[in-house]
């Protein structure tokens, strides 16, 4: 048997970040992780480009149970933190809109990072190695695994959710804190495209690879303004993952398809300039040409000249446009979903440490907890400061 003071479950963001810290505090720490090779879900994030950290990272773009729980450690590891760690390790990275940093060359360099920062601090990692059983001792864990059985003092658990299940996901996470009687809040895909039923999938056929500026906003009045995306399968695009966080099994969305655009102000300056001219052509002057030709093939609006227009087909047609609602079939899943909604309930876990409050030296820190972020970098920065926050305490 195996002793080390600190083990931590899981190789991703979350994990490496609090194994390295521990490390560094003369802690002997061991990763264990059934993978392959570490930090895979970072590995692919970002379009393989890994948005590391938002420079505007604060509570409000947090959704939790209990809201005040990410402030303790957002505020002790902040996203500038981070940016001088890459930045003491001399990786090129870019920023990118609302505050979204991206590496320069590829995800591998966060990856890269990462390990460098455990093998300074003696940490050792452990690669397909599954954790088969856990059991409380007086003092610490006995934990067993495939290949090895180690003995520690303190469990930290950064299992990750049920996201891509393609790269390894679990439910281990869970499955340890139900064992030790924890609450675990229901998980759901979040951060994931919306499928559409079979009427609206057959109308927007022929859209796929359509995008447009917009202002998306859930039943209860949250919104985003960015851009959605037409798929194959349904709609996607930035403002549609973070709207699916706040989207509930058949709730609508509310689409601002013209969101610095009054149509009816338009409409207005148009018929004193082009009075003879279409409204399919002049809109198709600030819309994508195939969005216009299908809403009035389907005869959502009506194609006439811009004269002819009356004062209700105009008011009309500024509620179409600016209140365009569509109601999801579903989303598409913890297969495609970036991050999973609910786990571990946060009212069993100090906001400081992240150890649980009825087991003493068992930690869950990263997305197996009731903490999810938007979409943007977010929910990075939240494994880095729960990593932080675990690895000097555990």
């Amino acid at each position: 048997m195996k002793q080390t003071d600190v083990l931590v479950i899981g190789a991703g963001a979350a994990g490496l970040m609090c194994a390295a810290t521990a490390g560094y505090r003369g802690k002997s720490v061991t990763v264990v992780d059934m993978g392959k090779k570490p930090g895979r879900k970072i590995l692919i994030s970002g379009g393989g480009r890994c948005n590391f950290t938002n420079e505007n990272a604060s509570p409000e773009n947090y959704l939790c149970q209990n809201p005040h729980f990410v402030k303790s450690a957002l505020s002790r590891y902040t996203a500038q933190d981070f940016i001088e760690l890459v930045e003491r390790h001399a990786m090129p990275f870019h920023h990118k809109t609302l505050g979204q940093l991206f590496c320069d060359n590829g995800a591998q360099d966060i990856v890269d990072i990462l390990m460098t920062e455990c093998e300074w601090a003696q940490v050792n990692v452990a690669m397909r190695s599954e954790v088969l059983s856990i059991k409380k001792q007086a003092e610490g864990f006995i934990v067993k695994t495939t290949d090895t059985a180690y003995q520690c003092q303190s469990l930290v658990v950064a299992s990750g959710g049920l996201t891509m299940p393609k790269l390894g996901a679990t439910p281990i996470g869970y499955k340890v804190a139900e064992q030790f009687e924890l609450n675990v809040l229901p998980t759901t895909a979040a951060l994931v495209p919306f499928t559409l039923h079979d009427h609206d999938k057959q109308k927007f056929d022929g859209l796929s690879g359509i995008s447009l500026p917009t202002k998306v906003t859930s039943e209860n009045g949250v919104s985003f303004r960015e851009n959605i995306l037409f798929t194959h399968r349904g709609i996607s695009g930035p403002a549609i993952l973070q709207i699916s966080s706040f989207w509930q099994a058949g709730q609508a969305v509310t689409i601002d398809l013209l969101p610095d655009t009054p149509i009816d102000s338009l409409i207005k300056s148009w018929r004193d300039q082009h009075p003879q001219k279409s409204l399919k052509n002049m809109l198709a002057t600030i819309m994508p040409k195939r969005f216009v030709e299908m809403l009035v093939q389907h005869k959502d609006i009506t194609d006439k000249s811009i004269n002819q227009m009356s004062n209700d087909e105009v008011t009309y047609l500024s509620q179409y446009l600016h209140q365009w609602q569509i109601k999801p079939n579903g989303t598409e899943g913890y297969r495609t979903a970036e991050v999973t909604l609910g786990g571990v309930d946060t009212d069993e876990l100090s906001s400081k440490t992240f150890e649980s409050k009825k087991v003493p030296g068992l930690f869950f820190i990263g997305e197996v907890i009731d903490v999810t972020g938007w979409l943007g970098g977010y929910n990075f920065q939240f494994a880095w400061s729960s990593g932080v926050a675990c690895g000097q305490a555990c």
